[in-house]
């Protein structure tokens, strides 16, 4: 009656059908408790046809079946709830350990494709509202079509003309659920998509609060708001009649087909059908009414479960995985090597970098410097294969980085950027991140970073919770804590973006110190815009709209009068 989808029912196999022992005690109890369906008016006939007469049925046979008959479907739907519960729950921890893990390992691409928002929606709310939708579904599926056929056996046992009849309501429910399941499907995506874009812009406004405030667009924001938050309501508007229809075109074919009976049976009765046979044959196709209706809105959940795990589905299957080489040496020497390397972030672009060959010896700290634009940070980011080059190959020891295996490559790199993250965690694991969390160890990078006055001020120390993105700590606080983690992670090749662009000249004094000690015996990269603070570089490279268009020392470009000597002047004379 239903059309599911089967190709994503197979796929959620693996996840929810491992707890087998669970699904045939579900499915036991749940039979159970649908098969004594008909119990109830099977018990009115001979109530009806010898309770009421002087010796005709014990009276406390009446009670003792009626608790018997309850019991029994208590206990069963008791033990089939417990038994659901284990299988969504055990389902959804695997699928959700399997979504995050490809999150993990998924291109980068798919961040700039997808907002934050909309992946922690998938991965938490979605998929347990989708799965638990599907699994209570199918029990209840088998629930009522196990109480809808009890029924139909115990209807045609007892008249099978009448029966007949009763079976001219299956087709016409068929119908409709057919084409309302359809309907239900389609704007359950919609509604997914338009709940993930009004989360968006909530996430947008929390985040910019201070710029919203300040530029007084709280009235635009607010009208973005209102208009997604219409399009949500006219989306669920749509499912609530889609699925407030199904109800009363299903009674009015309850009431056809038992208006039918009703004036079939009155004419039999002359025949001799007696009042209990009657009443246990209309109560019977009265409680038929029940199941029918579940079964034809079963069609809503089921519809808005598939499309909620569809987005599951497409996240570990269409999302690809980062691929790396098999090359996994030791620590390296940090050689780096830019062989005419070009990348385009899109086809129909402008090139990120085009045509740069650059060789940086071990040791060496190199200035990326130019215009916002021109391509440091693109550069920068294809070392660790953030960025994957469409021309052109990056070496790092004379191995081109694709050979190398992911782990091992971004084993040989640490960062320190202008956008400190941090986990919502002790400063020890924040510093450690997932490394062992030597005290001595430790103890030196906070240190070597400035940070000892902040540690010994802290009530709890290296132990203190940073709470959301360490945002009780200053700028300059995060930053020497984003060095102090680059320091105990002890990597061969640093690089620096931006590291000292937000902060005060007390707080760079600070950070300044401390990246000295981080740069010691490291291939370094520093990204900056402040040329002040590469003076002190080996050689200085700068781009231009993704082209290499010179190189040297601070002193050597500051002669040659070129691009450089233009930014430098331009910076110092607005100083």
């Amino acid at each position: 009656m239903i059309r599911i989808d089967s190709t994503a029912v197979r796929w959620l196999v693996p996840y929810f059908g491992r707890a087998r022992g669970a699904w045939a005690l579900a499915i036991v109890a749940t039979i159970i408790a649908s098969a004594t369906e008909p119990l109830v008016p099977a018990l009115l006939k001979p109530l009806l046809d010898r309770g009421f007469q002087g010796g005709g049925i014990p009276l406390w046979m009446v009670p003792a079946t009626l608790l018997l008959i309850f019991a029994v479907r208590g206990t069963a739907g008791f033990l089939a709830d417990l038994a659901l519960a284990r299988i969504t729950q055990d389902g959804l921890k695997l699928l959700r350990q399997d979504m995050f893990a490809r999150l993990l390992d998924a291109r980068l691409s798919l961040f700039r494709e997808q907002n934050a928002t909309a992946l922690s929606n998938t991965v938490v709310f979605e998929v347990q509202n989708g799965a638990t939708m599907l699994v209570n579904s199918v029990i209840a599926l088998l629930k009522d079509s196990v109480s809808l056929v009890a029924l139909l056996a115990y209807l045609v046992y007892l008249n099978w003309q009448l029966t007949l009849i009763v079976f001219l309501i299956v087709p016409g429910v068929a119908l409709l659920i057919r084409t309302v399941s359809r309907r239900l499907y389609r704007i359950a995506r919609s509604t997914q998509t338009a709940t993930n874009d009004l989360a968006y812009v909530v996430e947008e406004n929390v985040l910019a609060a201070r710029v919203v405030r300040l530029h007084g667009s709280q009235a635009v924001q607010a009208d973005r708001f209102a208009g997604l938050s219409g399009s949500l309501r006219r989306l669920a508007m749509k499912t609530a009649v889609a699925q407030a229809s199904i109800t009363p075109l299903t009674h009015m074919l309850a009431a056809l087909a038992l208006s039918i009976v009703i004036s079939i049976a009155l004419w039999q009765s002359r025949e001799g059908i007696t009042v209990g046979t009657f009443a246990s044959f209309i109560t019977a196709m009265l409680m038929l009414i029940a199941p029918i209706k579940r079964l034809s809105e079963v069609a809503s959940p089921i519809s808005r479960g598939l499309a909620a795990v569809q987005r599951a589905i497409d996240l570990i299957e269409k999302t690809p995985p980062e691929s790396g080489g098999d090359y996994a040496p030791g620590r390296a020497r940090g050689r780096i090597e830019l062989q005419d390397v070009g990348v385009r972030y899109r086809e129909d672009g402008p090139p990120a970098l085009d045509g740069v060959t650059l060789a940086i010896e071990p040791g060496q700290v190199v200035a990326l410097v130019g215009p916002s634009g021109s391509g440091k940070t693109t550069l920068a980011n294809l070392l660790p294969r953030f960025v994957l080059p469409t021309s052109g190959c990056v070496l790092l020891d004379g191995h081109d980085v694709a050979q190398w295996r992911l782990d091992a490559l971004r084993r040989q790199f640490a960062l320190v950027s202008q956008d400190v993250v941090m986990f919502n965690d002790t400063l020890a694991a924040n510093i450690a991140m997932g490394g062992e969390a030597d005290p001595r160890r430790l103890a030196e990078c906070v240190k070597a970073a400035n940070l000892q006055d902040l540690v010994a001020a802290l009530p709890e120390g290296l132990q203190t919770v940073t709470g959301h993105n360490a945002m009780a700590l200053s700028g300059g606080q995060r930053q020497r804590l984003a060095i102090a983690r680059a320091l105990y992670k002890d990597a061969p090749v640093l690089i620096l973006d931006e590291a000292t662009s937000a902060l005060d000249t007390v707080s760079e004094r600070l950070v300044q110190e401390a990246l000295q000690h981080l740069m010691v015996g490291r291939t370094t990269l520093i990204i900056a815009h402040r040329l002040s603070t590469v003076e002190h570089a080996d050689r200085v490279v700068v781009l231009d709209e993704g082209r290499l268009v010179e190189q040297g020392s601070h002193a050597e470009l500051l002669a040659r009068g070129g691009l450089y000597a233009r930014l430098h002047a331009l910076q110092f004379a607005s100083a």
